[in-house]
C-alpha cells in the first residue's frame, strides 16, 4: 500500500475557511528506518511525535465551518512541516529529553528523501486548497502539553498564536477572553510564528487572513472534547471575521 502523506477532508466544502493541522498524526513512512524511529511506544504517543487531540478539532471544526481540511499523516519527528526549510529544527534529533535514534544518523541527502516524500507533497496540497477561492481564511489548529519536563506548567486553555498579521487574532481575542470559565493566552505557550513556517508561507507571505490555535491536550483527548471545541470556536471564528470587516 502506498504511503500518502497528508489527508483532506471535505474538499467540496464551498466555504472561505480553510482548516489545517500540521501536527494531526504520529505515523512513520515505511521507507524512513523501516517505519520506525527508534523511539519507545510512549514517547511516539507524546507531543514530542505529534499535536494530540489537534486532528479530531481541526475535522469538527471544518465541518462546522463548511470548508475542506487538510491534515498530515506523518509524524512532526519524521520532518517538521511546520517549519522552514532552512530551519535548524526542521528535522529533529532531540526534543523535550528524548533523542530520536534514527535522526541521529539522518544526513541531507535523507532529510532531502523525507522533504520530497512528506513535506512538499502536503505543502503542495495546502497551496492548492488555499488557492481555491481569491477570499480564503486559514485557520490553524495545533496542541501543546500542559507541562514540558523540567519547566512549570502552562495555565492558558488556548493560546491565539499571530506574527505581523492581526487581523482576525485581535477581535478573536476580544471574544474569547469575555470567557469567564477560559484563561487564555496571547503568542502563548509560544511566540508568534516562525519564517517559513505553515502560516507564514500561505497567509502572510499572500495577504490571506489568518489565525494559529493552540489548544492544551489534556483538554481534547475524546472526540467529545473535540466536538466540543469545534462547537465553541466555529461561532466565534465566524463572529470574529465579521468583527474584523474581512
Amino acid at each position: 500500500m502506498t504511503f500518502k502523506p497528508y489527508f483532506i477532508h471535505g474538499a467540496d466544502r464551498p466555504s472561505r475557511w480553510l482548516v489545517t493541522c500540521d501536527h494531526a498524526a504520529n505515523t512513520v513512512p515505511p521507507s524512513v528506518n523501516g517505519g520506525d524511529l527508534g523511539l519507545p511506544a510512549a514517547d511516539m504517543e507524546r507531543h514530542i511525535a505529534y499535536d494530540p487531540g489537534a486532528a479530531g478539532v481541526s475535522r469538527h471544526l471544518a465541518e462546522l465551518l463548511d470548508g475542506p481540511e487538510i491534515e498530515t499523516n506523518f509524524s512532526r519527528l519524521v520532518i517538521d512541516p511546520n517549519r522552514g526549510m532552512d530551519d535548524p529544527t526542521l528535522l529533529m534529533r532531540l526534543y523535550d529529553g528524548s533523542v530520536i535514534p534514527a535522526n541521529a544518523r539522518a544526513d541531507a541527502a535523507e532529510r532531502d528523501r523525507r522533504i520530497a516524500e512528506c513535506y512538499a507533497p502536503y505543502h503542495g496540497a495546502l497551496a492548492n486548497l488555499a488557492a481555491r477561492r481569491d477570499d480564503t481564511v486559514i485557520v490553524a489548529i495545533h496542541s501543546y502539553t500542559p507541562q514540558l519536563r523540567g519547566r512549570p506548567p502552562r495555565p492558558w486553555h488556548i493560546g491565539i498564536l499571530y506574527a505581523h498579521d492581526t487581523r482576525l487574532a485581535d477581535p478573536l481575542l476580544a471574544r474569547l477572553r469575555a470567557e469567564p470559565d477560559l484563561c487564555v493566552g496571547e503568542n502563548e505557550p509560544y511566540g508568534g510564528h516562525l519564517p517559513g513556517d505553515s502560516i507564514d508561507r500561505h497567509a502572510e507571505a499572500t495577504g490571506r487572513p489568518s489565525v494559529l490555535i493552540e489548544l492544551r491536550n489534556d483538554l481534547i483527548t475524546t472526540d467529545a472534547q473535540h466536538r466540543a471545541w469545534a462547537e465553541r470556536l466555529a461561532p466565534m471564528l465566524q463572529a470574529a471575521l465579521a468583527d474584523a470587516g474581512l
